[in-house]
């Protein structure tokens, strides 16, 4: 397809990878320096994306938007967008969020005059190939396929309906970053009970797989206070359709006591981790739910 002109919101840590993915193509990537942290601003650089000043100023230029930010952002940050009646050619919304959320959003968009696609990125930053989807749903799916095509990030267009990029995200998620929750809860409550080493000997014996998960917990707790959310449209999901939402809200609780590690230099230790989460820190506030 000919080159297009994409406005990425924003460069996070995967956002950046995927700017990288859509410039190796050949496409035009312009990202919004207005408000970004200079660790967002250090990412836009090293990937050589183009910066603009103003979200009116990328917009106006854009032929696709793609949205990739933390999930208690994804809503707010597509109603911003519609304000500024700058809109045109496809919004694709690519945020760990909830089927019902993607389709409110949806809406926003479509009313300001683009068209909208659901998206669901699985796998780590696509800094290599073979190891990160994009899953797509909606009628324009297919073009945004097309501007990944042979590039690190794999677009894969899904037969279903809006949502369904999203309903994939949330259930792979559910158990991938729900499990790691539910681990180190029960670290810390083997800790709390003074059962610990008995578990790991026991999980030696009978589950060595959770002896590994649960040591590699502290690597993955720098991205906690991102996965609170995302674990509230879990449970959100899972109520919609009738089915329990508590376990995901816990998982929310348990994120949110370790939120503070989100800026640590290294990761921490196990210990410090079932500490956080033994202390009762008071969880970060839950966005309410629309």
């Amino acid at each position: 397809m000919p080159n297009q002109t994409i406005a990425l919101l924003h460069p996070g840590e995967m956002g950046a990878a995927v700017g990288a993915c859509l410039l190796a193509r050949g496409h035009r990537v312009l990202w919004v320096k207005q408000g970004r942290s200079p660790a967002t601003q250090s990412r836009a650089q090293a990937a050589k994306l183009e910066a603009c000043g103003t979200l009116d100023e990328a917009l106006g230029a854009a032929d696709v938007v793609l949205s990739v930010c933390p999930p208690h952002a994804a809503r707010d940050l597509a109603r911003a967008a519609a304000a500024t009646r700058r809109l045109r050619g496809i919004y694709v919304d690519a945020n760990a969020i909830a089927p019902a959320t993607t389709r409110e959003i949806g809406r926003i968009v479509e009313a300001a005059g683009a068209s909208f696609v659901d998206g669901g990125i699985i796998g780590p930053p696509p800094n290599a190939p073979g190891r990160t989807r994009l899953y797509l749903s909606g009628p324009k799916r297919e073009a945004i396929v097309a501007l990944f095509a042979g590039s690190h990030l794999q677009a894969i267009a899904l037969d279903g309906d809006v949502g369904a990029a999203s309903a994939l995200k949330v259930v792979y998620a559910a158990w991938t970053k729900g499990s790691t929750a539910l681990l180190a809860a029960i670290r810390a409550l083997a800790q709390h009970e003074g059962v610990d080493e008995n578990l790991l000997a026991e999980w030696k014996l009978s589950q060595p797989q959770l002896v590994r998960e649960s040591d590699a917990v502290p690597a993955k707790v720098y991205k906690a206070w991102r996965w609170i959310a995302e674990m509230e449209e879990i449970a959100a999901s899972f109520e919609a359709a009738g089915l329990p939402g508590g376990f995901h809200s816990a998982a929310a609780d348990v994120y949110g006591r370790l939120a503070a590690f989100k800026d640590a230099a290294a990761p921490p230790k196990l210990d410090e981790v079932t500490e956080a989460i033994r202390s009762g820190a008071k969880p970060a506030r839950r966005r309410a739910r629309a």
